[in-house]
């Protein structure tokens, strides 16, 4: 079971790198728009902000990426715990103030991540 929470963490974090490269360089290209559904007037009016988004999804993934890397097993359920909480209340504000979607591609998985963190390496 720690081996499919890990790769579920690794999934989400592989996830919010794809986030972070949308919203930082591609948010103003046809992919990027085509995935966000905005116009490119919206997108060009809007890429600082988008860029600093994709930057906080960074952190989201380098701490996750950090609780997958580290050798204390403490500290690694500390920023499971953390991160996947951090992913799962981006993931429901997400969802209330952007679209439904979210719900699905980032608040579930992390509530998944959260649940089995808290199941399986609570000692």
């Amino acid at each position: 079971m720690v081996f499919f929470l890990n790769t579920l963490i690794g999934f989400i974090a592989l996830q919010h790198l794809g986030f972070l490269a949308l919203e930082m360089f591609f948010w103003t290209q046809p992919l990027g728009q085509k995935i966000f559904k905005i116009t490119p007037e919206f997108a060009q009016q809007s890429s600082a902000l988008a860029a600093n988004q994709g930057l906080y999804n960074g952190f989201l993934a380098a701490g996750l990426i950090w609780s997958l890397m580290t050798s204390d097993p403490n500290m690694g359920y500390q920023l499971k715990l953390f991160f996947t909480a951090c992913v799962f209340v981006a993931g429901i504000y997400g969802w209330f103030t952007v679209s439904s979607t979210i719900l699905y591609v980032q608040a579930f998985p992390a509530l998944i991540a959260l649940i089995l963190t808290v199941l399986i390496l609570k000692n």
